[in-house]
């Protein structure tokens, strides 16, 4: 008659422990991945939330639409500034603008510009990194009474800002 063998002496054993060590050790090294850069907010604008559903306020993107607001925002690094030239739409020339540049994950590295009137439209002294990716909102800086939007890609020097609806009405 054979003596049973210790259980450690068995292979699957082994597997089993092994299996279970990779998956623990997996999980924590994603965890400390996905934490290392801290929180992302990709949804900058305030939110109300009911249930699992999130509503923000469109009446600003609306309003830009139905006032046919368009602009290019531009990005010179060799001179350090941020302007923006208007496009299309009725804007108040003499008011100044806030330009919000949202990085895409980490809010930390977002910036707010006021944009000074300039003889071509607005200008502020700025060098805004070009190694990723910009998410632009343009506005008025007095009140919020309507907003474009753009993205500015990395490396790229001017992008089109616009309203984020379109205006349907006939």
């Amino acid at each position: 008659m054979q003596s049973p063998s210790s259980p450690w002496r068995q292979p699957v054993v082994w597997l089993m422990v092994s299996l279970i060590t990779l998956v623990v050790i997996a999980g924590v090294v994603t965890y400390h991945l996905a934490a290392a850069d801290g929180p992302m907010d990709v949804a900058p604008d305030p939110v109300q939330r009911t249930g699992q559903i999130q509503q923000s306020d469109l009446d600003p993107d609306a309003r830009a639409a139905r006032q046919g607001l368009s602009a290019i925002a531009r990005v010179d690094p060799a001179h350090g500034i941020v302007e923006v030239l208007p496009v299309s739409g009725d804007f108040d020339h003499a008011a100044p603008l806030r330009l919000h540049l949202q990085h895409p994950t980490r809010a930390d590295e977002d910036l707010t510009l006021t944009l000074a009137p300039h003889e071509t439209g607005w200008r502020a002294n700025a060098s805004p990194s070009q190694d990723h990716d910009w998410l632009l909102r343009l506005e008025p800086a007095s009140a919020p009474t309507w907003r474009l939007q753009g993205r500015l890609p990395r490396h790229q020097q001017a992008t089109r800002l616009g309203p984020a609806l379109h205006d349907d009405a006939p």
